[in-house]
């Protein structure tokens, strides 16, 4: 599976569980203790964030993550990776 794919399935992960939640990025940047900047690297799926800031970020939205087995993309996902 493609690196890109996985950094980004994660990021768009994250967005989702955010907005679901009613956070904008400023309030989940304060609870999770990263910068505003670094979240949106984050949520848009930056190859050069540190894991540590994803750890953060998913604890502050009280979530963790999860080693699975990978699928194949969809045609969605595939379009996204090669904007």
């Amino acid at each position: 599976m493609d690196t890109v794919l996985v950094v980004d399935r994660l990021a768009q992960q994250i967005a989702n569980m955010r907005k679901a939640r009613g956070l904008t990025l400023v309030e989940l940047a304060a609870r999770s203790g990263v910068t505003r900047q670094k979240l949106a690297e984050i949520e848009k799926g930056s190859p050069t964030v540190s894991i540590n800031f994803y750890a953060k970020v998913l604890a502050a939205l009280g979530a963790e993550l999860q080693v699975v087995p990978a699928r194949r993309p969809v045609f969605e996902e595939l379009q996204e990776v090669f904007r």
